[in-house]
């Protein structure tokens, strides 16, 4: 599976090693590393350099070092293919407006394919999820994780499986616009508006209205984009 590298370019051609096997499916989700110094022992370069490689595979989101218990693969081969065209469209410098222009012009479309296709099941989850955010705000909780919930099995209900990895990615990338929006001053105002709108998407996906469900995606966006 792994092969010795050349020593100049060493931490980048691990990477691209580990990287492959992930895309190819050799390596899946929970898949445990070898140790690093079996890693370096196959390689036949530093723990260093090892380590390097494991650094620049983790903020690329491909693994994760777990303290005292090793390096796992968190990354699926889907994912794994997905993430340098997200990467290469979106930007966390990225003007925050101009994402959001994105989202408008992908999200109502979202919400419009999920009315048609989502199943009884996954509407059941979404309204658990609205359930959930409503009690997080009664306990003046953050929203943040439901809200991604919510957009992420929204998104999932379309069955278009590369339109989910990239809205995942897009919601992702405003992680920390969103969680600064819903942890401001108006905190409470601004998740009962958030709840709201999610409300106004399901009810029209509950009735498989894809022209309401879309018109009522495109207002919440607008909603919040007016906010921040």
């Amino acid at each position: 599976m792994l092969k010795p590298v050349e020593k100049k370019k060493a931490y980048e051609d691990i990477v691209q090693q580990i990287r492959t096997l992930i895309e190819e499916g050799k390596l899946k989700r929970n898949d445990h590393l070898p140790s690093e110094r079996e890693l370096s022992e196959t390689f036949r370069v530093s723990r260093t350099t090892v380590r390097e490689a494991i650094r620049t595979l983790e903020s690329m989101k491909f693994l994760q070092s777990r303290q005292g218990n090793g390096t796992y693969v968190v990354a699926s081969s889907e994912e794994a293919l997905i993430q340098p065209l997200a990467a290469a469209l979106f930007n966390e410098k990225d003007d925050i407006l101009d994402i959001f222009y994105i989202r408008k012009i992908i999200e109502p479309h979202v919400a419009a394919l999920a009315a048609e296709n989502a199943t009884p099941q996954e509407i059941e989850e979404l309204e658990r999820i609205l359930r959930e955010q409503e009690g997080c705000i009664g306990r003046g909780g953050n929203i943040i994780e439901t809200d991604s919930a919510f957009h992420n099995l929204m998104v999932k209900a379309t069955k278009n499986r590369v339109m989910e990895r990239l809205i995942i990615a897009l919601i992702d990338l405003l992680k920390q616009s969103r969680e600064k929006y819903l942890m401001e001053e108006e905190n409470d105002k601004r998740a009962v508006r958030s709840l709201e709108g999610h409300q106004r998407v399901l009810a029209a996906v509950k009735k498989g209205d894809g022209e309401a469900a879309r018109k009522s995606m495109l207002q919440h966006l607008e909603d919040i984009e007016a906010n921040i």
